[in-house]
């Protein structure tokens, strides 16, 4: 290991840190460094992995302090039982490839998390000696996310909070039961307890910040957590309840889904197969379902099929409205915001524009069809001036009408 240069480091622990998904950077306040002072800013529009238009990448260095590990959780890459090249950063070695490559353009912010090592609080140690090092040494105003360990020491992870914009802990799988048999070191309770430390520690920074003006900022942009989906037995159902009771205790800003993957000398308790990526992308939507558009959890597991699993083929949503047929149609005109919400094919702007429209006009289809995406999949489930769709919505293949139709794949295609 200490043979590798940081090129060499960087290769392994930024490789090593790609299966968390937990990186997105919205909700921090805005810093900048404009009049000389300091190194970076922070949007508050946020910072993901991704690339814009005109071919921009706009990202986090996100890398792993380490993939050295004590702990030997089944469904990692990272556990001290896998094969693996093993590296390790030193916290200056962190601080100097964050500030270069802040300089050169490269990145907008740092993403850190790591292996266990020697012990919980000395690896929380190194992690909060990095965050501390870039603003305290070098004043750097960028976007800096931790990942905590629940294990550490209170004050550690406190301290942690003072230095970053967001901070996460994993609960790593939905059930304790998966937990108990994939990763029998970590436990539920101790992850909560850490959850519900750091929750209390953001609602006080918040208090002090009311009061005093120059009291620190705290962990701005909250903390939020990462569920593997796919590794043990847990079902949508399960993953929904256990999404929603966190949210509701924790305030998270975020829970993410991680579609499990087969890693390299694999555990024989682990599954063969990978999840379809589809059904990462449903958790997302139900999840959204949940935070912005007024679905209870119930009701977002109303949609599963007799084995807890959400449909592949259409969106949650849709699936729920399929269900409850005795909800619709609805009046563009005279419903409430809530019940326009409900619609399939109805995002959360359509709903604000058709909200703002009616107040000047009655809306015809044909204002609909202006204010929507896609006017074939909301036609069932709304009234118009000039349309209704009587025996449309108790259609029998309803389903078929209105689910997206299958396409073949281009074997050339870009």
């Amino acid at each position: 290991m200490t043979s590798l240069d940081t090129r060499q480091k960087l290769a392994i622990l930024a490789d090593a840190a790609k299966y968390d998904a937990s990186c997105a950077s919205s909700g921090t306040v805005k810093r900048d460094s404009r009049g000389g002072n300091g190194v970076g800013s922070t949007e508050s529009m946020g910072i993901c992995h991704a690339y814009a238009p005109d071919g921009r990448c706009i990202s986090l260095l996100k890398i792993l302090l380490t993939n050295s590990c004590i702990f030997d959780c089944h469904y990692c890459i990272n556990r001290k039982s896998s094969n693996v090249r093993r590296a390790r950063f030193t916290t200056d070695e962190v601080v100097q490839v964050t500030l270069a490559f802040y300089k050169r353009n490269y990145i907008e912010g740092l993403f850190l998390s790591s292996g266990i090592i020697r012990s919980s609080n000395y690896t929380m140690e190194q992690l909060v000696e990095v965050a501390r090092s870039l603003r305290e040494d070098h004043d750097f105003r960028g976007y800096i996310h931790l990942k905590t360990i629940p294990d550490a020491d209170p004050g550690l992870v406190r301290l942690a909070g003072l230095h970053a914009d967001r901070v996460s802990i994993n609960v790593e799988l939905p059930t304790q039961d998966g937990l108990t048999r994939l990763a029998p070191e970590k436990d539920s309770g101790r992850i909560e307890g850490a959850m519900r430390d750091m929750k209390g520690a953001i609602e006080d920074g918040c208090d002090a910040r009311r009061k005093y003006r120059s009291a620190p900022k705290f962990a701005p942009a909250g903390q939020s957590t990462q569920m593997i989906v796919g590794a043990d037995a847990a079902n949508d159902r399960d993953i929904v309840r256990r999404a929603s009771h966190l949210y509701d205790r924790f305030s998270l800003r975020r829970v993410y889904y991680s579609a499990f993957s087969p890693i390299p000398s694999p555990s024989a308790v682990l599954p063969l197969k990978r999840p379809p990526l589809m059904r990462e992308h449903r958790l997302y939507q139900s999840d959204w379902l949940m935070r912005f558009y007024g679905f209870k959890p119930s009701e977002v597991a109303s949609a599963t099929d007799d084995l807890g699993m959400l449909p592949l083929d259409i969106d949650p949503k849709l699936a729920w409205a399929l269900k409850f047929r005795e909800s619709f149609p609805v009046d563009v005109n005279r419903a409430p915001r809530e019940l326009l919400l409900r619609v399939p094919g109805f995002g959360t702007k359509a709903v604000n524009r058709i909200i703002s429209s009616r107040r000047w006009r009655k809306l015809g289809l044909d204002d609909i069809s202006r204010l929507t995406l896609s006017v074939a999949k909301v036609r069932p489930f709304i009234i118009t001036t000039d349309w209704r769709p009587t025996l449309l919505t108790d259609c029998a293949d309803l389903r078929s009408l209105v689910a997206p139709k299958a396409e073949q794949l281009d074997l050339f295609a870009s």
